[in-house]
């Protein structure tokens, strides 16, 4: 695990089906069901309905600046002398330009998150709109600079700040209650309160990466490497080792033990919002969500004792291979070496801590045309604000509701992550309410079927109505 940190963090986002839980495409959909889940003021004011358990809202997404097209290319040796057809970004039969032209030259970012509604029931009552929600919700993150990939191709004589790089998997249950009151007959006001079920939250960082080739005597890699891991009965099974060429042994954690599962934290979160109908033809909203953390009984920490390594070279080799000179022996130094510096320790338990879930604002604007008013456009502005993981985006869309049954939508988006295109597909008519959509289209994907640029959405559901 611990040789493997990088690759593994990377390879377990891209094979994730899993970080924009909400269809942003449907915000202004009629008919669409969850809008409460954008904005609290956005309620279905004359719709009662349940869910059919855990199929009323699934929501599925992928978000990345880079993806496994970046870290794949077409092998350029393939029927010259190679049978693969793909290789990595490090293959030195590709050019710098083809190499690292994919990759983001500031952060890059890989989100993903699962949304699934276990269950939901939408009614009026108390004056207002109301819905009660049981969801499972689960999202990762990773990120690391421009800098690591260069590296990583480019090992030459010179000094690379790398700085940091993160990754974080978080996984919680939550019970909402929300309610929709209007104010007058053009302002809408909505609130929802969340109670969180921590279930597990992981966190590494490594920070200060550092890697001196500058000098002809002495290369010399440092960084410091803390994980933290909350969980109900999380231990670490650790493993005794000795060293390659030198005595003593050392520690290491081979991996994760839980004693039950459970729930491991606690917390609370609100969202708030408004709707203000200024006349027939405009309409502007707004909306903070996950305003909340979750406290976790348990901070199961590891960390590296030994920040940096150094390699000098191999030198006054001996042709005995049990010679301590031996380029064996000396091989193995340098080995047990890179052992002390990537082995993760454990630091015991930390005790309790507090961590978000990830805010997101919401602000949108409707025009509904005069002279045909089944249609209307809208723009919908979303940040996210979850650290190292936020994003932004803006989103045009085209808002089409025909028929009392029958309601839909296209959308194209602009941000963090680049441009995407949406649509929505929602069917409600007389006792079922049926809707299917995308913030992102799928695009080329893998044989596993994992999208090779990182963006892909999906948000579906079926639900009755009274």
């Amino acid at each position: 695990m611990k040789k493997h940190i990088l690759s593994a963090a990377i390879l377990s986002l891209f094979a994730a089906s899993s970080f924009a839980q909400n269809l942003n495409t449907a915000y202004y959909t009629d008919g669409y069901l969850y809008r409460h889940d954008m904005n609290p003021a956005l309620g279905n004011d004359s719709t009662t309905y349940i869910s059919i358990p855990a199929l009323g809202n699934i929501n599925v997404n992928v978000q990345g600046n880079f993806g496994l097209e970046s870290i794949l290319h077409k092998n350029p040796r393939y029927g010259k002398g190679s049978n693969k057809k793909l290789t990595t970004f490090m293959n030195p039969y590709l050019t710098d330009e083809e190499a690292l032209g994919d990759f983001n030259k500031g952060a890059n970012k890989l989100n993903t998150e699962v949304k699934v509604s276990v269950l939901s029931i939408g009614f009026k009552g108390f004056g207002g709109y109301n819905t009660l929600e049981f969801n499972a919700r689960a999202q990762a993150g990773f990120t690391a600079p421009y800098e690591l990939f260069e590296f990583a191709r480019n090992i030459g004589n010179q000094s690379y700040n790398i700085g940091e790089l993160s990754a974080n998997v978080q996984s919680f249950g939550e019970v909402a209650l929300g309610h929709s009151h209007k104010i007058g007959d053009n302002v809408t006001v909505g609130v929802k309160a969340k109670l969180l079920l921590g279930v597990e939250d992981m966190t590494l960082g490594m920070k200060n990466i550092k890697a001196d080739l500058s000098s002809d005597n002495k290369w010399t890699i440092s960084g410091d490497a803390i994980l933290d891991a909350s969980m109900k009965g999380l231990t670490y099974e650790t493993e005794v080792k000795e060293y390659e060429n030198r005595p003593g042994t050392y520690k290491e954690i081979s991996d994760f033990d839980v004693d039950g599962a459970g729930i491991g934290g606690m917390g609370f979160a609100v969202d708030l919002g408004v709707d203000w109908k200024i006349n027939q033809d405009w309409r502007v909203s707004a909306a903070i969500l996950d305003l909340g953390s979750i406290s976790w009984k348990n901070n199961m920490q590891a960390y590296n004792p030994v920040k940096s390594f150094s390699f000098s070279g191999f030198h006054d080799i001996a042709t005995d291979d049990e010679h301590p000179n031996s380029i064996n022996k000396q091989g193995q130094d340098y080995g047990d070496q890179i052992t002390d510096f990537l082995n993760l320790t454990e630091n015991g338990d930390k005790g309790s801590r507090s961590t978000g879930i990830g805010t997101t604002l919401n602000a949108g604007v409707e025009y509904t045309l005069p002279a045909y008013r089944k249609l209307s456009f809208s723009v919908l502005g979303t940040a996210r604000m979850r650290g190292s993981y936020g994003w932004s985006e803006a989103r045009l869309a085209a808002n089409w509701a025909p028929a009392k049954w029958f309601s839909a939508g296209l959308s194209a988006a602009a941000g963090t992550f680049g441009t995407s295109a949406g649509w929505i597909v929602n069917l409600h008519p007389k006792g079922i309410n049926l809707f299917v959509g995308m913030d992102s289209f799928l695009g080329k994907v893998s044989k596993e079927f994992i999208p090779l640029n990182s963006k892909a959405n999906l948000n579906m559901g079926l639900n009755i109505e009274f």
